[in-house]
């Protein structure tokens, strides 16, 4: 029989431990700023009926559904978000689960979408949602969560944009455009990809706008100045629209809210040109962008959708939450040469130096290990300098050798793999002593 060749789909990818290991250190990051806002983890299956993921994000994302029919023949797809199977987790759960529900999901989704830098078929998405509540606090406490991400992955200069669907519809409104508001703000959403000529094309043909209601609609993209300035600018262009002046009105409070919980003024900017290009968003939009690497896109997006559930129940369940973006900021960290190139989790290595005392390294790793410290212990009794290279392959930072000397003295070699140095850890008392020292290395590597 012939081989079969090895190979993974196009738009796929295989995760080698190099990229798994920053993957699951975001992963555990994301977990845990969510978990300190009281958001608790769900899941729900990769595949859904059909029917309840066509039409409620955008005609672009019914293109990329990867879609099929099951051994049952029944119509399925695969999640292409994991916010539309949130509305029907919803629908079916928080009656029980009770208002308002604070949920966080960390899982892969699919779209059949042109690969770009970062961006891949199956990526995942760390999302968290808040439902049952309309409150402007869920608002605040969305865009705080973002900023606490950010901060807690390690990055010191972003900017999270905001802007509120409502003010773009008072402003469709007051041109004549609502009816054709989904058209508009989908060219709207591509003003950074394609740039103002194009989107005001795009507007034209796919929403009959005149080029004067266009340009009146790209007008957003220029306004500058401080929060405040651009605030009173947008107002008075929504001046008469209920619905604009509202959403203007809860700009206002998000800012206030972020402002008093100690977000800095200068990492929250007012961005009315964004509109966020799915269908179901209803207020409050947020986009989170690197100062370093704008080009990469957003890297923590999301908003309000208050209408979302009610595609599957009567109950009014209301809903706002952002979703990390996994693989995008992984590329980023990567292009900015922040992440280390580590092939294991584990940053202790300990040689078999000598193969007759197995029983000792293996004691000495579980003691290590009782102590919350990863170990791994080479399977085989090769020289030294051969066991040492595979440990600097892998990324370790210490080695700790012992010999039939050290052994005797009760002692241990501490390598540092980093530096090179040695040093000599008693092991007379124990292994306080030389867990300190581990401890004390792993902190300033």
């Amino acid at each position: 029989m012939s081989l079969i060749q090895p190979r993974t789909l196009k738009g796929f990818r295989d995760y080698l431990p190099e990229a798994m290991i920053p993957r699951e250190q975001l992963i555990a990051t994301a977990q845990q700023v969510y978990r300190s806002y009281g958001f608790s983890p769900i899941d729900t299956p990769a595949l859904e009926y059909l029917d309840i993921l066509t039409g409620k994000g955008s005609d672009e994302t019914d293109r990329q559904l990867y879609k099929f029919k099951d051994h049952g023949g029944r119509d399925v797809g695969l999640r292409f978000d994991l916010t539309v199977p949130l509305a029907r987790f919803a629908a079916q759960h928080v009656p029980k689960l009770g208002t308002p529900f604070k949920r966080y999901h960390i899982a892969s989704v699919w779209r059949g979408e042109n690969t770009q830098r970062g961006r891949y078929r199956e990526f995942m998405q760390c999302d968290f949602d808040t439902i049952g509540t309309k409150s402007v606090v869920a608002d605040i406490e969305t865009g705080l969560v973002i900023h606490d991400l950010l901060r807690a992955i390690g990055f010191s200069k972003f900017t999270i944009r905001l802007n509120n669907r409502m003010v773009l519809n008072g402003l469709l409104d007051k041109l004549g455009l609502a009816s054709k508001s989904t058209e508009v703000l989908r060219a709207l959403d591509k003003l950074g990809k394609i740039g103002r000529d194009k989107v005001a094309d795009e507007m034209v043909a796919t929403s009959g706008a005149t080029l004067e209601q266009a340009d009146e609609v790209l007008k957003l993209s220029d306004l500058a100045g401080s929060n405040g300035e651009i605030l009173d600018l947008v107002a008075s262009l929504v001046s008469g629209s209920e619905v604009g002046e509202e959403g203007v009105g809860r700009l206002k409070e998000v800012l206030a809210g972020m402002a008093a919980a100690g977000v800095d003024e200068a990492r929250v900017q007012v961005d009315v040109s964004i509109a966020r290009g799915l269908d179901y968003y209803t207020g409050v939009i947020f986009e989170t962008f690197l100062d370093d690497l704008q080009t990469i896109g957003s890297v923590c997006s999301g908003g309000r959708y208050d209408n979302l559930a009610g595609l599957f129940t009567k109950q009014e369940l209301p809903g706002i939450g952002a979703s990390l973006g996994l693989d995008r900021l992984l590329a980023a960290m990567e292009e900015l040469k922040l992440l280390a190139k580590v092939r294991t989790p584990a940053p202790v290595f300990i040689p078999l130096f000598d193969g007759d005392r197995l029983g000792a390294y293996l004691n000495l790793a579980s003691q290590i290990r009782a102590a919350g410290i990863g170990v791994e212990v080479y399977p085989d009794a090769k020289k030294l300098g051969q066991q040492l290279k595979y440990a600097d392959s892998r990324g370790f930072l210490i080695a700790l050798i012992a010999g039939a000397n050290e052994f005797a003295a009760r002692t241990v070699q501490l390598k540092n793999l980093r530096t090179g140095e040695s040093e000599e850890v008693s092991l007379a008392e124990g292994s306080e002593a030389l867990v300190s020292r581990i401890r004390a290395v792993v902190a300033v590597a």
